[in-house]
């Protein structure tokens, strides 16, 4: 499995940006879907925005969409997630999270590679 470490979280007032970087170690990077998912107090996990191996496809949550950009860079084995308009209700821990090209985002929990989290606060 691939290693993720997620980094780039932090505090910021409502209407800011943060750019969110996941760092993935091994081979199989450039090989493997991307996606950020986010946990706030209180509620299950959920997915925020997913990029296939290429970059070619990318898929958001309505509720970010306009807002945020997936990117990825094979050649740093990296993926990016830029938060623009940051609102109070983003306020989660941040998964970065890796899974074979093409997966149903369900699958992703029980099938895919996690990172430990960032926390994103947003202040009103």
């Amino acid at each position: 499995q691939v290693q993720l470490v997620e980094s780039g979280g932090g505090l910021v007032q409502a209407g800011g940006s943060l750019r969110l970087s996941c760092a993935a170690s091994g081979r199989t990077f450039s090989t493997n879907a991307m996606g950020w998912f986010r946990q706030a107090p209180g509620r299950g996990r959920e997915v925020v925005s997913t990029i296939s191996s290429s970059g070619d496809s990318t898929y958001y949550a309505d509720s970010v969409k306009g807002r945020f950009t997936i990117s990825r860079a094979n050649a740093k084995n990296t993926v990016y997630l830029q938060m623009n308009s940051l609102k109070p209700e983003d306020t989660a821990v941040y998964y970065c999270a890796a899974a074979r090209d093409f997966l149903p985002i369900r699958m992703w929990e029980s099938t895919g590679s996690w990172g430990q989290g960032t926390q994103v606060t947003v202040s009103s």
